[in-house]
């Protein structure tokens, strides 16, 4: 998990400061950029049928399209600018990790994906059976199941666990 705390963020962060400096670079001129692509595929398209004095022209303004869309020293200059929102994306990528790393696994969750194997396998279950059909490992199944049999949601029988039916309404107010 470690390594993926380090090179997600990294990452991200390194992406994020790329699309700034290209933005940076055609000087958000998207405009701009389409017209050069459908410029560059007009000259590969004259190029395949072979006309060797309108492939001339055509590379031409190609390249003085692709002068007035690109401007890399604006890119050069704002490389600053560019890294530092990277080094925000990452900083953010980094502490949702972080928060998710803190919070740990909720009980309320594990405790509902519990009583909902039980309602499919008829309301009895197995630690077995619990283990095989769920993403707890033993000791969260163990935890989960000691919860709910401390808080009256299940009855223990050998090494089978079983779910006490609820009253109609019970835990749901009434209007």
């Amino acid at each position: 998990m470690n390594a993926i705390r380090l090179i997600l963020p990294a990452v991200a962060g390194l992406s994020a400061a790329l699309i700034a400096y290209g933005a940076a670079y055609v000087r958000g001129d998207l405009g701009g950029v389409m017209q050069y692509l459908r410029a560059r595929g007009a000259l590969r398209r004259l190029e395949a049928n072979g006309a060797a004095q309108e492939q001339l022209a055509a590379r031409s303004a190609l390249r003085e399209l692709g002068q007035q869309v690109g401007d890399p020293a604006l890119a050069a200059r704002l490389l600053p600018l560019e890294l530092l929102a990277g080094l925000l994306v990452a900083v953010l990528v980094w502490r949702l990790f972080a928060r998710q790393l803190s919070t740990g696994p909720r009980p309320d969750i594990q405790e509902r994906m519990v009583e909902r194997l039980a309602h499919r396998l008829g309301g009895r279950f197995t630690l077995a059976d619990l283990n095989r059909s769920s993403p707890l490992n033993d000791e969260q199944a163990r935890v989960v199941t000691t919860r709910l049999l401390e808080q009256g949601r299940l009855t223990r029988s050998g090494d089978t666990f079983e779910l006490v039916p609820r009253r109609a309404g019970a835990g749901h107010p009434t209007p």
